[in-house]
């Protein structure tokens, strides 16, 4: 049977077919600590809970386009670069119907940060060493199987963080900020003179010359990630 007749003749409507949303972990740093945006339910199910933005994709919708909707809409995000970490297919994971999730994620520096306004209903959560997630120290106990997909990206952001670090970082910064940074994803403390070695002998590290301000002890030297070629 040729192609064209064969497409005129299929019927979709023979088979199953889940419906697919995005859901969007945005890591950053709050006061040296890794935070993660929530925003709490009005709806059910889990009417309530602290959930992840999320947003089911449209029909004709990209995937990644979906992303970016949802970082926008939901989390005022704009100009984001958000990148796929997992799928997440559980039959259970969602009491409505069958809802297969793509995770994607993205990494705030400084001064998007800073610049985020949190709206009705939305938190930055600090995330502890095991990957739970608190607010105001308080545990909390995310709606479907959020808990899970903010581990897991953890566990993703963790394995890659020498060079993902740089993301959650201010354009020029110092040896002390990078290290801050590992920590703060890593959930542990660092011994300063090997991470500093470690670092500097990578080669991607470039000494701008210049100092930081505004220190009463002495300043430290200014860094920016060397460009790549």
């Amino acid at each position: 049977m040729e192609e064209a007749a064969f497409l005129r003749r299929y019927d979709p409507d023979g088979y199953d077919r889940p419906s697919v949303a995005v859901d969007c972990v945005a890591f950053a740093l709050c006061e040296g600590k890794l935070a993660v945006l929530l925003a709490r339910r009005d709806q059910p199910p889990f009417a309530g809970h602290w959930a992840l933005p999320g947003g089911f994709v449209g029909i004709d919708e990209p995937l990644e386009a979906a992303a970016e909707r949802v970082l926008r809409d939901k989390a005022g995000l704009v100009g984001v670069v958000p990148e796929q970490v997992h799928c997440f297919g559980a039959v259970d994971r969602d009491p409505r119907m069958r809802i297969i999730a793509i995770a994607y994620r993205v990494l705030l520096d400084p001064a998007r940060t800073a610049a985020l306004t949190l709206r009705a209903r939305q938190c930055l959560a600090t995330i502890d060493p095991a990957g739970g997630v608190a607010q105001d120290g308080q545990p909390l106990r995310l709606a479907f199987d959020h808990d899970h997909i903010v581990r897991l990206t953890l566990q993703r952001l963790r394995a890659t963080i020498d060079d993902a670090a740089f993301a959650l970082l201010p354009d020029r910064f110092t040896l002390r900020e990078l290290q801050a940074v590992h920590e703060a994803v890593l959930g542990r403390t660092l011994n300063k003179p090997a991470f500093r070695r470690r670092m500097l002998e990578r080669g991607i590290l470039h000494g701008t010359g210049d100092y930081e301000a505004g220190r009463a002890f002495r300043p430290a030297e200014l860094y920016i990630q060397r460009p790549k070629g």
